[in-house]
C-alpha cells in the first residue's frame, strides 16, 4: 500500500524517478513563543524514527514562521552537505506559496536546487482533501483530488512532522512549566524544591 501511494505521488507530481528519500519540514510553537522545528524522514518503506531531526531556534525572532523555516534549512543541508549525508529526494514543507520561495531559496544557496520541493498548504477552510501543493518547476498550483493515493501520502508525511513538531513543542513548555529558579541552587535537589 505504502509503495503504490509512493508510485502515485510520483507521478502525481511529475518526477522524473520515484522518491525514495522523503524529508519533511514543519515549525511549531505557541503564539510566536517557543519556537521548534522538525524534520521527519520517509524512506521507501515508510516513516524513519531514528533520523527525525528537532531544531531549536537559534537565530530567529518570536513568531517569524519564514525565519525558522529558513533557519532550520540552513541548518539540516549546510550538515547534509558538509558530512556528505545521503539526500532527499523530495523535500516538503508544510506551508503556502512563502514557505516554498524560502526552501527553494535555500536549497539553490547550497546549490541543491536540483532536489523537488513540494509546500503543503491546508487551504482556506483547513478540511483534509483540499490542500494545495506548490511544486518546483511548476508554475501553477496543483490540487489533488481527496481521493488520490498521493494525496493520502502527502498527509500522512506532513501530519507525521506535525505531530512530532508538536510533541517537542510540548516538551519544551512541559519543562519550562516545571523548572523554577531553585533548580540554579547549587544542593537543592527535587525533594527540597
Amino acid at each position: 500500500a505504502y509503495t503504490t501511494r509512493l508510485k502515485q505521488l510520483s507521478t502525481a507530481l511529475g518526477l522524473a524517478v520515484d522518491p525514495v528519500r522523503l524529508e519533511c519540514f514543519d515549525i511549531s510553537h505557541t503564539a510566536g513563543e517557543a519556537t521548534v522545528g522538525a524534520c521527519v524522514v520517509f524512506d521507501a518503506e515508510g516513516p524513519v524514527p531514528s533520523q527525525y531531526r528537532r531544531f531549536n531556534m537559534k537565530s530567529v525572532e518570536a513568531g517569524d514562521d519564514y525565519g525558522a523555516m529558513r533557519e532550520v534549512l540552513q541548518r539540516r543541508y549546510r550538515k547534509v552537505v558538509e558530512n556528505q549525508e545521503a539526500l532527499p529526494d523530495l523535500v516538503l514543507v508544510d506551508g503556502g506559496k512563502g514557505q516554498y520561495r524560502i526552501a527553494h531559496e535555500v536549497l539553490n544557496e547550497l546549490l541543491l536546487g536540483d532536489i523537488p520541493i513540494v509546500a503543503v498548504a491546508k487551504g482556506r477552510d483547513r478540511k483534509p482533501g483540499n490542500e494545495k501543493l506548490y511544486i518546483s518547476r511548476r508554475n501553477s498550483v496543483l490540487s489533488l483530488p481527496g481521493s488520490s493515493a498521493g494525496l493520502h501520502l502527502i498527509q500522512q508525511i506532513r501530519d507525521e512532522a506535525h505531530r512530532f513538531s508538536r510533541k517537542l513543542h510540548h516538551k519544551d513548555q512541559e519543562k519550562s512549566l516545571f523548572s523554577s529558579w531553585l533548580d540554579e541552587i547549587k544542593g537543592i535537589g527535587p525533594q527540597r524544591k
